[in-house]
């Protein structure tokens, strides 16, 4: 243990630590737009419905569109950037986020909306597994965690960045779907402030450079020598270079059935873990929250502003805890804030299901939330943002960017991705019908259960990566289904 603590402290002080962090926050600001763009719909739900003239199924699905362009987004960047490498497919990401951004703001019609809306989910999924790739495959093993943690410190960023937006537009005009500015709907405009950091992003990417192991298994190690001299030392930078090689297919680039193991001929244990990860990253409902917050809150009694103003309180708590995973991922682990935000995500959704399902409901079929009640809920929901910002929102993209071998990396995120972002879509689509049939209470009650299955998931199939190499991480996870083929196959 002292020896394999030496060689990561080793490992990182040989590395330019100020240009490996610009590199990742660059790579991070995909993780910014991922955010934004997932946090933006929250204010514009009741306008676009308006505007539409959609049902509550129409409304759901106007909203979780995007959700299916994320799935195809997260399933391609992975297979994709293993062809093309990471760095083109993020520039491709921040234009793809401009057209998408403009498109949404200008649409008169659910149709034309939405196929603005999927053109951004394939931005959104691509973000999602791109930067996490870029960052573990850049980062020193002592701080890998750290700055994995950063890519969804962007995305709370980014949240935060849409309420403030949306809050400060409605401020300006009065309400979604009053003029603003130029004879446009001030729902648009909340679209259309995305254009702006995407822009940005386009513009920083061209100062970082490829991933050296993307280049290693794209058979061009000089280059990969070449960027990983420019963040280490050189001695450094060969030995790096070799022990890549030692962990990929020389001179086949990674593609889609190395998901395939060479031992089994079945899927690889490790992505069936990973997808459980993703899916259960959802099914405790933390995107109802974000998605449909100013929604969820009106039907508890606030009123529009109120409701937005409280959706800047919940971005806060989750800026200010996903800082807490920044400090904790690598001192504690992955596993054990796993462990931790399970139950305290369970438990504080039980709490939210008992508010809800016992308040009263006027003529209007509103919640009411009598007596300090609303109060009650306020802070159980944001004590649940908290669990979920200080562990499994950051952690299970962490894990995912750096549990997986060197050579099916990508391949892995695209299943995992697809996983993720299809079980988004499904929570997402289902919430309208689930809250206006069944109610607040028995929702969450739903969501409350899945936070108990991903604990026990989480100690049965989850290994710790923390403080070790991604090259250590694929020799075992070889040598371990090696052992389990060979002991599967004796009679």
């Amino acid at each position: 243990m002292n020896n394999q603590h030496q060689e990561i402290s080793k490992e990182s002080g040989s590395y330019n630590l100020p240009k490996v962090i610009f590199m990742a926050f660059v790579a991070a600001i995909g993780g910014f737009l991922f955010g934004f763009d997932s946090g933006v719909i929250n204010g514009t739900v009741d306008a676009l419905q308006s505007a539409f003239n959609s049902d509550a199924a129409g409304t759901g699905f106007n909203v979780a569109s995007v959700l299916l362009g994320c799935s195809v987004g997260a399933f391609f960047a992975g297979t994709l950037a293993d062809k093309f490498g990471r760095k083109p497919m993020m520039l491709t990401t921040g234009l793809v986020f401009i057209i998408s951004a403009w498109g949404s703001g200008i649409s008169e019609g659910s149709f034309e909306f939405v196929i603005y809306r999927l053109i951004g989910g394939l931005a959104v999924g691509a973000a999602s597994v791109l930067a996490p790739a870029y960052i573990a495959e850049i980062a020193p093993s002592k701080i890998r965690g750290r700055l994995a943690t950063l890519q969804q410190f962007m995305i709370v960023i980014g949240l935060f960045t849409a309420f403030m937006s949306n809050y400060w537009l409605v401020g300006l005009s009065g309400g979604a779907e009053e003029v603003l500015w130029m004879g446009y709907q001030t729902w648009s405009w909340m679209f259309w402030v995305e254009m702006i950091p995407a822009a940005i992003f386009v513009m920083v990417l061209i100062f970082i450079p490829e991933s050296p192991r993307y280049l290693v298994a794209a058979n061009q190690p000089e280059k990969a020598l070449k960027v990983l001299t420019s963040i280490t030392n050189a001695i450094g930078a060969a030995a790096k270079v070799a022990d890549i090689k030692s962990t990929v297919r020389t001179g086949s680039r990674p593609r889609l059935n190395d998901i395939i193991s060479k031992y089994t001929g079945k899927i690889h244990p490790l992505v069936w873990v990973g997808m459980g990860l993703a899916i259960l990253q959802q099914f405790t409902g933390i995107n109802v929250i974000f998605y449909y917050g100013a929604t969820l809150w009106q039907a508890a009694g606030f009123t529009e502003a109120d409701a937005l103003l409280t959706n800047v309180i919940s971005g806060s708590i989750n800026i200010l805890f996903t800082i807490v995973a920044i400090i904790l991922v690598d001192m504690v682990g992955r596993k054990p804030l796993l462990l931790v935000g399970a139950i305290g995500q369970a438990l504080m959704l039980g709490v939210l299901a008992y508010l809800f399902g016992t308040a009263t409901v006027d003529s209007a079929n509103n919640l009411i939330l009598e007596g300090k009640n609303g109060t009650y809920a306020l802070v159980a929901a944001n004590a649940y943002i908290a669990f979920f910002a200080a562990t499994w929102g950051p952690v299970m993209w962490v894990m995912l960017g750096e549990m997986f071998p060197n050579q099916y990396r990508g391949a892995a995120l695209a299943v995992a991705g697809l996983a993720q972002w299809a079980s988004n879509f499904t929570i997402t689509m289902t919430f309208p019908i689930m809250l206006r049939y069944l109610g607040l209470g028995v929702s969450y009650g739903v969501y409350a259960l899945f936070g108990f299955v991903a604990y026990f998931f989480v100690k049965a199939m989850v290994k710790e990566t923390k403080g070790r190499t991604l090259e250590d991480i694929s020799r075992e996870q070889d040598e371990e289904e090696r052992k389990h083929a060979e002991l599967t196959s004796k009679p």
